[in-house]
């Protein structure tokens, strides 16, 4: 009987801690050569922190980290990149004034010469199955193309381990299917990859062995035949019952719309040709209307449109005020990571705030409010003070969803609100948007899964080519995702 392989990476008894959270409590965790790794965990559980320590960006306070024959008690980046680790992150971290082509070029340092340089971008993207416009600006991508580019820069880099964190969050289903697919060619050709992942079907669906981290220790270690969804639940969640969605809101037909329009043509972001050609809808208060679509079709301008961030160019637009908004990518247009939590609640609630008088801040008051919120949402964080920077994605997330719903709005618009969070977080999520409903707010929601716009929503919007439409109300879910890809 021949011996198994040698692992590829080993962490063993891992320990971090920021001020009083104890972020991993002696993690282990072992990967081998061929092999999908789902790590599963609550936000906060340590999951990304873990992931950061092999990366090299997060120095432990003690533990050994183990690559190939390589025995460190810590690493750098640039040591993880010569000793083939690539981590694609939550957080896109492409400069967005940059080129495709050059955001490679700095994650791989290859040479700066444009032509070859567009060339070697665009088979290497091919190469793996994600095809990328070497030329387009990356601060013009989609959120779904964003994260191809990260995976990209990753491989092109000559990644052997693969870290992904929530690579398929904001990703459509069959954009899910396509980069699970990569995943397996990968790890098939002999490199090996951790997904991190809050979606247990996807984890027991791709993944050859599974991780559970709760509270920044190990819970489970196992193969994949060896667990079930509701036992990898269980350990996510310590045990606790699994919460259950209580259903739609109904849809409303009472009372004049607090969204209202007609005709809405909205350009691109990049400025050239329409991406919203034909926007009429209505919502009423009390409702909670989803948007159904596939990256790209037009909804994020829409959503964009009702929540005051860009003018259509024609059309008639009505939105009662004051609007929340929840964007898809929380680290570049919902929080700056690099000011406390306060801050970002003060930046974001507006000048008749409670805490503003006479053009002036009370502070004090503004962190009372903060800390109340963080009780509220149950946010793991150190306190007020603590940078957004600090937190973990789905806690960052929750800040947002915070922040925008204390205002009391009388619309919510929401965009893949749940990207990132946990069972209990996105319940905690669908809930606050009931509550918001119930109180009387109107709420247009879009999520790249369509699961989740049928669990919360009324009615459905979807959008196609730019054009919205709404199914019948006999509909089911195969009718509106073939509407859905009659414009992908």
């Amino acid at each position: 009987m021949s011996a198994p392989p040698a692992p590829v990476l080993r962490l063993e008894g891992i320990e971090k801690r920021y001020g009083p959270v104890h972020a991993l409590r002696g993690a282990d965790f072992t990967l081998y050569p061929g092999e999908v790794h789902a790590l599963l965990g609550e936000n906060g559980a340590g999951k990304t922190t873990l992931m950061q320590v092999a990366d090299g960006l997060v120095r432990p306070d003690a533990g050994r980290i183990r690559v190939g024959d390589a025995d460190r008690s810590a690493l750098t980046p640039s040591e993880a990149r010569r000793l083939g680790i690539g981590m694609v992150h939550q957080h896109f971290t492409g400069i967005p004034a940059f080129t495709v082509a050059e955001n490679v070029a700095l994650a791989t340092g290859w040479p700066v010469t444009p032509g070859a340089l567009r060339e070697r971008v665009r088979q290497a993207g091919e190469r793996i199955g994600l095809p990328l416009d070497p030329d387009v600006r990356t601060g013009r991508l989609s959120v779904g193309l964003k994260q191809r580019l990260e995976i990209v820069k990753a491989v092109a880099a000559d990644a052997r381990i693969l870290l992904l964190d929530e690579p398929t969050a904001v990703l459509a289903p069959a954009e899910v299917a396509e980069l699970l697919d990569v995943i397996r060619r990968f790890t098939a050709s002999g490199g090996a990859a951790v997904l991190i992942t809050h979606k247990l079907d996807e984890a027991l669906a791709a993944a050859d062995r599974v991780t559970v981290l709760r509270r920044g220790a190990v819970v489970v270690q196992a193969l994949r035949g060896e667990l079930d969804p509701a036992g990898l639940a269980a350990a996510m969640i310590g045990g606790e019952p699994v919460p259950r969605s209580p259903g739609a809101v109904p849809s409303r037909t009472d009372g004049p719309p607090a969204i209202r329009a007609e005709a809405l043509e909205v350009a691109r972001e990049s400025g050239y040709g329409l991406a919203l050609r034909q926007g009429s809808l209505e919502v009423r208060p009390g409702e909670i209307v989803g948007v159904a679509a596939v990256e790209g079709n037009g909804q994020r301008e829409l959503l964009r449109a009702v929540a005051g961030r860009v003018h259509p160019l024609r059309g008639r637009l009505e939105v009662a005020r004051p609007v929340a908004f929840i964007p898809e990518d929380r680290t570049s247009e919902g929080l700056i990571p690099e000011l406390t939590l306060t801050e970002n609640v003060v930046l974001g609630s507006g000048t008749d705030a409670p805490w503003t008088r006479g053009g002036r801040i009370d502070w004090r008051a503004a962190e009372r409010h903060t800390a109340e919120l963080l009780r509220a949402y149950d946010v793991v964080a150190a306190g007020p003070r603590a940078p957004a920077s600090s937190l973990s994605g789905g806690n960052q997330q929750k800040v947002v969803i915070a922040r925008e719903l204390s205002r009391r709005p009388r619309v919510v618009v929401a965009e893949n609100p749940t990207r990132g969070l946990d069972l209990r977080a996105t319940a905690a999520v669908h809930a606050r948007l009931r509550e918001a409903a119930e109180a009387g707010a109107a709420v247009l929601v879009h999520s790249s899964d369509l699961d989740e716009v049928l669990e919360l929503a009324g009615r459905v919007l979807v959008v196609s080519r730019g054009v919205v439409a709404e199914p019948g109300a006999a509909a089911g879910r195969e009718e509106i995702g073939a509407m859905m890809l009659a414009g992908a």
